[in-house]
């Protein structure tokens, strides 16, 4: 009795994520197949799983069942009831499902074409159908003039119960994959937090580091500016002594002057000496050449011969 909800489980397992988008996009892309009319649904859900490869892996039922729960959980996720918050990012194809129904992936696959009444019915997996009741009597074993009682028992479990359990055997599917995608990244998250937390262990470490380097530089900034009042005020002294020094200098100079002054005023009176030195003796030597006696000459007379020495000297 399991088997068929057993196997039916297993393809469902089968679908992929890439799988179930091409789904999509064909579903939405040939939209004008499912028209309404009698059977046009199976024949379009059998073309759309044919193109897929599914048609051995898949009933039209299951398909119209998946699609018709992706719908609900879409519209859930979109519109949730008053009071209750939803995720849609926790279900991998809320996306995709609202491009779907906003009509942004019409022409995203390619168009089919459904030939009804196709006889190649072995391409496609057989639909299960209701079994006719067995009727079953049971002896009671008590007089006959009690009767029998007939119980009417189905041999096995109606299309409907079977579906529904198919369907929930896919639901069920569906949550495991979002499931294990949900843990995939819990632990995509988990190793970037890994690789974060190590990164600011590494950033906290240079943040120590720079902040040693500038605790060190503010040390050498202080010490750079204790230095730089030093030089100043020795730059002060400098001035005062460069100004000493010219006050100095200018003495020096002044008295430099005054000494070169009386130098001149020295070799002047120097000269004027020599010079008067130089006429007395010519003078003398010319009273010996005029013939003077010496001695014969009386206060302020002058003889002749020096007269002349004077005009000649002159």
């Amino acid at each position: 009795m399991y088997e068929p909800v057993l196997k039916n489980f297993l393809l469902c397992l089968s679908v992929t994520s890439k799988e179930t988008e091409y789904f999509v996009r064909l579903r939405v892309s040939n939209n004008h197949l499912f028209s309404g009319r009698r059977n046009t649904s199976m024949w379009a859900w059998r073309a759309i799983l044919k193109r897929m490869g599914l048609q051995q892996r898949m009933t039209h039922h299951q398909a119209s069942k998946k699609w018709e729960n992706m719908k609900k959980r879409y519209k859930v996720l979109k519109n949730p009831p008053d009071g209750v918050n939803l995720f849609p990012d926790t279900w991998p194809y809320f996306s995709l499902m609202d491009d779907a129904m906003e009509g942004r992936l019409q022409g995203h696959a390619p168009i089919l074409t459904v030939v009804p009444g196709d006889k190649d019915e072995d391409d496609f997996l057989p639909v299960s159908k209701p079994q006719k009741k067995v009727p079953m009597v049971i002896n009671s074993g008590m007089d006959s003039s009690a009767g029998g009682s007939e119980v009417s028992l189905n041999g096995d479990e109606n299309s409907e119960e079977e579906e529904g359990r198919q369907e929930i055997d896919c639901i069920m599917h569906e949550v495991d994959q979002d499931r294990n995608l949900m843990d995939n990244k819990r632990q995509v998250m988990d190793r970037e937090k890994e690789v974060m937390e190590r990164e600011r262990l590494v950033l906290q470490r240079e943040r120590a580091v720079l902040d040693r380097e500038i605790a060190i530089l503010e040390r050498d900034r202080a010490s750079l500016e204790r230095e730089r009042a030093m030089i100043e005020r020795e730059k002060a002294v400098l001035e005062r002594e460069r100004t000493m020094l010219e006050r100095e200098r200018d003495a020096v100079s002044r008295e430099r002057l005054a000494l070169e002054q009386q130098r001149s005023r020295l070799e002047r009176l120097s000269a004027s000496k020599e010079r008067t030195e130089e006429f007395t003796e010519e003078s003398s030597e010319g009273c010996n050449q005029c013939g003077c006696p010496s001695g014969t000459g009386t206060a302020g007379s002058s003889c002749p011969g020096q007269n002349e020495c004077m005009l000649r000297h002159q």
